[in-house]
C-alpha cells in the first residue's frame, strides 16, 4: 500500500505549458515536492523504467499512474492528458464524495440552526424589555 499524498492545488496554465506526459509526470512530483527516487522508493518503481516515462519512451499502466497521482497528492498526468485532448480543464470539476455531500448537509444545517438561534435570542430579548 502506498501514502496518499496531502492534495496540491495545481496551477493549469503550469499544466498547459508541458509539452508531453513525461514532463506533467514530472510536474506531479515537482509540485509535490518530491525526488524521483522517492517516490520509485515508495511504490516499488523501477529507476529505469520511471525514466522511460518521463522520456516519453515508455507508456505508463493506468493503476501505475493513478498510484503515481495519489502519492504525489495532485493529478497533473490526468489534467495534462485531458487538456492534449482538448478539453477546458477550467471548466473540470471533481465529483463530491459521500463524505463530502454530507459535510456540505451538516454546514447547511448549521448555518440554518444559527440562524434560527439569532431570531430565537431576538424575541426573548424583546419579550424581556417589553416585560
Amino acid at each position: 500500500m502506498h501514502q496518499i499524498g496531502i492534495p496540491i492545488e495545481l496551477h493549469l496554465p503550469e499544466v498547459r505549458r508541458k509539452q508531453s506526459l513525461g514532463a506533467a509526470i514530472d510536474l506531479c512530483l515537482e509540485a509535490a515536492g518530491l525526488e524521483p527516487k522517492v517516490v520509485q522508493a515508495d511504490l516499488k518503481l523501477d529507476k529505469a523504467q520511471f525514466s522511460r516515462w518521463s522520456s516519453g519512451t515508455e507508456g505508463v499502466t493506468w493503476p501505475k499512474l493513478t498510484a503515481l497521482m495519489d502519492r504525489c497528492g495532485n493529478d497533473a498526468p490526468l489534467l495534462w492528458m485531458l487538456h492534449a485532448r482538448g478539453y477546458d480543464l477550467a471548466s473540470l470539476r471533481k465529483q463530491q464524495t459521500e463524505t463530502e455531500r454530507e459535510l456540505e448537509l451538516a454546514r447547511e444545517q448549521i448555518k440554518q440552526l444559527q440562524a434560527e438561534r439569532v431570531i430565537e435570542l431576538r424575541l426573548m430579548r424583546d419579550l424581556r424589555v417589553a416585560a
